[in-house]
């Protein structure tokens, strides 16, 4: 089941993020986020109209899980970038591989249809194959490389640009 994200899903979100800042590169963010902190993203993205996902599947016992969200936020603040956003998806470790990452993006590109955009950006620490595969399956390309970019870990990261031109004229 995909719905915007509220509020009370700040601590299952947080937690699937957290996964990512403190065991991968994939995060660029040392530190772990609060629950408050992940609540006071969602409320900031809520007051720009920003678009937030989440997909969640129903446990065997009839609860809800959420395995993963995705959003979509202004790429830039400059006036002049306002019609390029940023796409970003993050996944519950568990359920890598299983498509929900394609899930997930099918909806948001949804989403997006019929809003003030004209390019859609995704930023990829590197090396990531499934990230690579996933937003290449999406219709992106890879269009910028940056070597070692970040530092996490101990060690230099490369960061890679995936983008999409979308065919409507926002204006």
């Amino acid at each position: 089941m995909l719905r915007p994200v509220c509020l009370d899903d700040a601590k299952k979100l947080v937690d699937i993020y957290n996964y990512y800042v403190s065991n991968t590169v994939i995060s660029f963010e040392e530190n772990e986020l609060s629950e408050r902190d992940m609540q006071s993203r969602i409320q900031q993205s809520e007051k720009n109209e920003n678009i937030w996902l989440v997909l969640e599947t129903r446990e065997s016992d009839g609860s809800l899980s959420i395995e993963g969200y995705a959003y979509c936020s202004p790429w830039k603040a400059r006036a002049a970038y306002r019609f390029s956003y940023e796409v970003t998806i993050y996944l519950a470790p568990t359920v890598h591989g299983k498509g929900h990452g394609s899930i997930l993006y099918n909806a948001l590109f949804e989403e997006i249809k019929g809003r003030p955009i004209k390019v859609l950006m995704a930023s990829i620490a590197l090396p990531n194959e499934a990230s690579i595969a996933l937003h290449e399956k999406m219709g992106m390309a890879k269009v910028a490389h940056f070597d070692k970019v970040g530092f996490k870990f101990n060690r230099w990261v490369d960061v890679g640009y995936w983008q999409m031109t979308l065919p409507e004229d926002p204006l």
